[in-house]
């Protein structure tokens, strides 16, 4: 992997892409999911689940990165299920290593749910929430994973040269 993923993840979520959004939206090099469709996928999940405040947006990106590229496709309850399984948890534990949680509200400061109303992309919103530093984190903890498990032969039963091609297909 040659591309920067942190950076790219960076720049989107500066364009006014959310959390999860620009994670994932990193990563379309990588998946073959064109990015109109990525956002579309990852739309739902910014601000902790549609500003729940929940589990980190940026994390479930990269969860959902290496579901597209290191996930299974067919009904798995054995080995191909555990390893999967495994490699998102050891994404959600070096995530928390270094943040001290996954969780949204947390990360953030506040106590509970929101408003589903996006709050205004200001200078003050980049200089006073910590979410364009875990944006790029997150997508240089997944390309790092990625990296990894490559090299490891941790490939899923799709290989990443079809993964975007089953999203287009449907």
């Amino acid at each position: 992997m040659s591309t920067d993923h942190g950076e790219k993840a960076k720049q989107l979520f500066l364009e006014g892409y959310n959390c999860c959004q620009a994670v994932f939206g990193a990563f379309c090099d990588e998946t073959g999911i064109p990015q109109d469709t990525a956002m579309r996928i990852a739309s739902s999940l910014g601000g902790g689940v549609g500003r729940l405040r929940e589990v980190c947006g940026a994390l479930l990106g990269g969860e959902m990165v290496l579901g597209a590229l290191r996930g299974y496709a067919a009904p798995e309850t054995g080995e191909v299920k555990a390893a999967h399984y495994e490699r998102v948890q050891l994404l959600a534990h070096r995530f928390r290593d270094q943040y001290g949680t996954y969780v949204c509200r947390e990360l953030l400061g506040i106590s509970g749910e929101e408003k589903p109303v996006p709050t205004p992309r200001t200078k003050d919103f980049y200089e006073s929430r910590p979410c364009l530093r875990i944006v790029e984190n997150a997508a240089r903890l997944t390309q790092q994973l990625l990296e990894e498990t490559a090299s490891a032969g941790g490939e899923g039963t799709d290989a990443p040269e079809t993964a975007g091609e089953n999203v287009r297909a449907k």
